[in-house]
């Protein structure tokens, strides 16, 4: 008998069903790994577990018998927890408050919790500070966070969705090792990733989703990544996605676009120096806390750099010094940041609301007045360029997948027609099939002559994509390969040692 089960359960939004009749079981003591394109309905079907959204038809089964879960709080209290991909933990409080924040008797005794906090966080192997604000913790540390948060629970039923796209190998290897200490303990979990490799790695089970069905559901042993592929999205994306294509000509650097010189902000961007050249793609690869994400913050006016010593930033020769992203932006310097939910868009817009905002903040608006006209032919104009997947260009952007959140963010970046595109994890988040609209999007633009900074945790992108590959750690560039050249084990010694 299954422990949790979801019987022919159905969702609509405005009578659009994101869920269409699926049944899903999970068992006790099972890591059951659910997997599908953006879009395809995974989150909507666990947020129906979670209490989150109420299904518009179907049944929930827990313990043998029916059940309704009108609320998060009411499927904790039954045992349900669930980590979400875009952070829900509270920014103006600490680690340690966010980890007690629904224990009344300690969360008032701060003493007691930041010793409780580390010596809990310390247990996961989770190296992060309790006293710490939340907000000022980067993406990776957040997520740790949250998955120590549900596990603090002791929920029986833990759901995570996408809970390694922020974290380096090594914390990864951490969290399989969680996931293992607590399939022993008998606790299920349903684990929702991208990275294919993963659920093969871990899952004692799949799941397979598509367009909101259900596909397939069979014993891991029975999959391997080909066939969970050609089940996801119906076709073959082997040679699509992260080959490393040896035939292919490296792009030779044309004009010299951006020169960082000496650059310095506090103890976390020293003194580093690198250069982006016009029509090439540059990678830069680094750990969680190597400071690439800030260095691009800082080129971009997002964080203002050391007002003595703090180097010097040229664009196309021309010395320029942002404190603000406006500036940046009308002189062609566009970030795209790697926490979309936070700093990518505005989420009770539409998607046609946020794009135009783009273009107004990039001087490419015909009129400093909205035009509801000109608004529409961009939405339409960059819905059909991105394949962006919603029922119209007035669907507010909460309410689309995350794949389909990543690709507003980045129509509202290109639409303002950047010289420099800064792409900071750009598909964090997001299904195969999307990684390569977005690979190709990435190489379009490289070839159209425009300068390319992609950031990213993941090698095989990094590979994939770059002309030259700038190696990150402990706040400086400390290495520079040939993008044809470089392979995965080399990179990763500069980025460690």
């Amino acid at each position: 008998m299954a422990l949790l089960e979801l019987r022919n359960g159905t969702k609509e939004y405005r009578g659009v069903p994101a869920v269409k009749d699926v049944t899903f079981a999970l068992h006790q003591g099972e890591v059951h790994a659910l997997l599908g394109e953006n879009g395809a309905g995974k989150s909507t079907l666990t947020k129906m577990l979670a209490g989150v959204v109420e299904p518009t038809s179907g049944e929930i089964w827990l313990d043998g018998e029916r059940v309704t879960l009108p609320t998060p709080a009411e499927a904790l209290k039954r045992g349900i927890a669930m980590v979400y991909q875009e952070t829900s933990l509270v920014p103006s409080l600490t680690v340690a408050q966010n980890l007690y924040l629904t224990d009344r008797k300690w969360f008032h005794r701060l003493r007691g919790i930041y010793i409780a906090g580390q010596q809990f966080l310390q247990s996961l192997n989770f190296h992060v500070d309790p006293t710490a604000l939340v907000s000022s913790l980067g993406a990776g540390q957040k997520q740790m966070v949250e998955i120590a948060r549900a596990v603090h629970h002791n929920a029986r039923i833990i759901i995570f969705d996408e809970p390694t796209a922020t974290l380096t190998p090594e914390e990864k290897h951490q969290f399989f090792a969680l996931v293992d200490r607590l399939r022993q303990r008998g606790v299920s979990i349903v684990f929702i990733s991208h990275a294919l490799e993963e659920a093969l790695q871990i899952s004692d089970r799949i799941t397979v989703m598509r367009d909101g069905q259900h596909v397939v559901t069979d014993l891991t042993s029975a999959f391997d990544r080909e066939k969970i592929v050609r089940a996801m999205v119906g076709r073959s994306l082997t040679d699509e996605l992260y080959g490393r294509h040896e035939d292919r000509a490296v792009r030779r650097p044309a004009a010299k676009t951006l020169s960082v010189q000496n650059l310095s902000m506090g103890n976390v961007v020293r003194n580093t120096s690198f250069s982006i050249f016009a029509g090439q793609i540059t990678g830069v690869f680094g750990l969680i806390g190597s400071g690439r994400t800030e260095t691009a913050k800082v080129v971009a006016g997002v964080l203002k750099r050391d007002f003595f010593h703090g180097g010097q930033v040229r664009l196309d020769g021309r010395a320029v010094r942002y404190r603000v992203p406006r500036p940046a932006v009308r002189d062609g310097i566009i970030y795209v940041t790697e926490d979309r939910k936070i700093e990518g868009f505005f989420e009770t817009m539409s998607i046609a609301e946020n794009i135009y905002l783009g273009a107004l903040a990039g001087g490419q608006a015909k009129s400093a007045t909205v035009s509801m006209g000109e608004m529409r032919r961009l939405a339409q104009e960059w819905i059909g360029a991105l394949n962006i997947k919603a029922i119209n260009a007035d669907a507010r952007v909460i309410e689309l997948s995350g794949g389909n959140q990543q690709k507003v963010v980045v129509a509202k970046a290109l639409v303002q027609k950047p010289r420099l595109v800064i792409f900071d994890e750009p598909t964090r988040g997001v299904d195969v099939g999307a990684i390569a609209e977005i690979h190709q999007l990435i190489n379009r633009l490289a070839d159209e002559g425009i300068a390319v900074m992609v950031i990213s945790s993941y090698l095989p992108e990094v590979l994939t994509l770059s002309d030259r590959i700038l190696v990150c750690r402990q706040g400086r560039i400390v290495e520079e390969f040939d993008g044809r050249a470089a392979d995965e084990e080399t990179i990763m010694y500069a980025a460690v040692h």
